[in-house]
C-alpha cells in the first residue's frame, strides 16, 4: 500500500470506494505490508496538507494517531534495493524512486499494490501485479 491510500484513509475528501474497502478489510485484520518509507511519506503528506491549510492542526495530530494505532507490517529489505531493482523500475517506468519502491516491494512479495497513483497502477500491471 503506498501513501496515496493512507492519505485517503484520514482525509475523506481523497476516499473512493476501493479505500474504503481495503480501510474495512484492515480493520478486519487484514495483513497490510509497506515499505519503512511509507511513514515518512505520510508524515510529509499531512504535513504539507496542514501547511496547505487543507488540514488544521488537530485534523492532522488526529491523522497521525488513526495511523499510528493500525497494524502494518514494515519491510526493512526495501532500501537494499534502491541502488537495483528500484532503480532499474524507476527507470523503466518513468517512476520516482519512491513510487518505484512501493513497485519493487509488491514484485518481490507477490503481493497486490494498492495505490490511486495512475502512473504506479500502469506499472503495477506491465509488471503483471494487480493493482487495487
Amino acid at each position: 500500500m503506498d501513501a496515496s491510500v493512507g492519505f485517503a484513509w484520514v482525509y475523506h475528501g481523497q476516499a473512493t470506494p476501493e479505500t474504503d474497502r481495503l480501510l474495512n478489510e484492515v480493520a478486519a485484520g487484514a495483513m497490510v505490508v509497506v515499505p519503512a518509507l511509507w511513514y515518512l511519506e505520510m508524515s510529509n503528506v499531512l504535513l504539507i496538507a496542514q501547511r496547505r491549510h487543507r488540514l488544521t492542526v488537530v485534523q492532522r495530530k488526529a491523522a497521525l494517531e488513526k495511523l499510528t494505532a493500525m497494524q502494518f507490517t514494515v519491510d526493512e529489505e526495501g532500501t537494499r534495493h534502491a541502488f537495483g531493482k528500484t532503480s532499474e523500475l524507476s527507470e523503466k517506468h518513468g517512476l520516482t524512486i519512491y513510487d518505484a519502491t512501493y513497485l519493487e516491494l509488491a514484485l518481490r512479495r507477490s503481493l497486490p499494490l494498492a495505490t490511486r497513483d495512475e502512473a504506479l497502477k500502469v506499472a503495477a500491471k506491465q509488471c503483471g501485479i494487480k493493482a487495487l
